[in-house]
């Protein structure tokens, strides 16, 4: 490298909500934030990134980019990759795995160009291996060889704290981009009447509580040279009271969102119940938002069946929520426009390889 590399950080996003998350990094004083297809570019090292990991809740994990230079073959990517200073981040004590990835480049065989990467950890003492702590991420993408460590680990919606998953679960990250889509900021009142695990009303309520999303779970950068935990405040100045309110047919699905709040510390913000959707009746006298992810056919149950529920769904909202915002998401939006209600499509975006929208509006 012919010039010092200055460290970033990529931010990795759902694709379709890459907007949620450049709003809450800006939101959070991160610096230089540019979204780009798939996540958000931020400047940082690795105290940012580990300030990122702890406070961030639309992202999906947060890469360290270490190193980037042109490699038109093997010998180059030898030679380079000796050459990064590995040691400033990588403990000697903690094996890492290499993960590589070539795309229209004259180096084109994944496993080659992890062993070359390899080759140039070991020549700085860190331990390669297949289980390792951290993972050491190659990208060579049109003959430029970026190089980024996983401070992450895990992926950040296992927030830590959520035991019990219900079917077809909605994931922590991706809730927290639909509520910020629909704009919720914490001070509305919140119903989700298919509540399933709650992960739309637990969400909701952290974020009025002014809770710190990675406070319950360990990261990779940890692992790391100078890995600590920063300082993220907390705490939302609102006072805790009942605003957020979850229901299901269910009454396993109850109990496990009930426990979930508890692990959380929301549960004086939040209630779960046991209802059905035509006794669903808005908490109180001034509107709010109602949130749900309805079973949309494809993973739970066949989609003729479903219209009736639908159906069932739009006619309580806009018989009794008048005034209210809801979002709905699903994959069909022939089940959105069964519901009867007028609403607008957002997204698409990305839900485990499932196209999914949120179809939004005001009753």
């Amino acid at each position: 490298m012919s010039e010092p590399f200055v460290q970033s950080l990529f931010l990795v996003g759902i694709p379709g909500l890459e907007p949620a998350l450049e709003a809450e990094a800006l939101a959070r004083g991160f610096r230089g934030v540019r979204r780009v297809p798939g996540g958000v570019e931020v400047d940082g090292d690795l105290a940012e990134a580990a300030r990122a990991n702890l406070s961030l809740r639309c992202a999906v994990r947060v890469l360290l980019r270490v190193a980037e230079f042109r490699a038109m073959h093997l010998a180059q990517l030898d030679k380079r990759s000796k050459k990064v200073p590995w040691g400033d981040w990588l403990r000697a004590d903690v094996p890492v795995r290499v993960e590589a990835v070539c795309r229209r480049s004259k180096i084109y065989v994944n496993k080659a160009a992890v062993q070359r990467v390899s080759g140039g950890l070991e020549v700085a003492g860190i331990g390669v291996s297949r289980d390792g702590a951290v993972s050491v991420k190659v990208r060579i993408d049109d003959d430029l060889c970026t190089i980024s460590l996983d401070t992450t680990g895990e992926a950040l919606h296992r927030r830590g704290h959520k035991e019990f998953v219900g079917k077809a679960p909605m994931r922590e990250n991706m809730a927290a981009g639909f509520l910020h889509e629909i704009g919720f900021d914490g001070s509305q009142r919140l119903v989700d009447p298919m509540c399933g695990s709650g992960t739309f009303v637990l969400e909701a309520a952290e974020i009025a509580a002014g809770l710190v999303p990675g406070r319950s779970r360990e990261f990779a950068f940890e692992q790391m040279v100078g890995g600590v935990r920063s300082q993220v405040a907390g705490g939302s100045g609102l006072k805790p009271g009942l605003r957020f309110y979850g229901y299901d047919r269910n009454d396993g699905a109850i109990r496990g969102a009930v426990a979930n709040a508890e692990r959380s510390g929301v549960s004086d913000w939040v209630r779960f119940e046991r209802q059905a959707i035509s006794d669903l009746e808005p908490p109180s006298a001034e509107p709010g938002i109602v949130m749900v992810n309805p079973p949309y056919g494809g993973r739970l149950g066949e989609r003729k069946l479903l219209f009736g529920l639908y159906g069932a769904l739009g006619a309580t909202l806009k018989e009794r929520f008048g005034g209210w915002r809801v979002g709905i998401i699903t994959s069909d939006g022939g089940l959105a426009k069964a519901t009867g209600l007028e609403l607008e499509a957002f997204g698409p975006v990305d839900h485990s390889g499932t196209k999914i929208n949120m179809w939004k509006g005001r009753l």
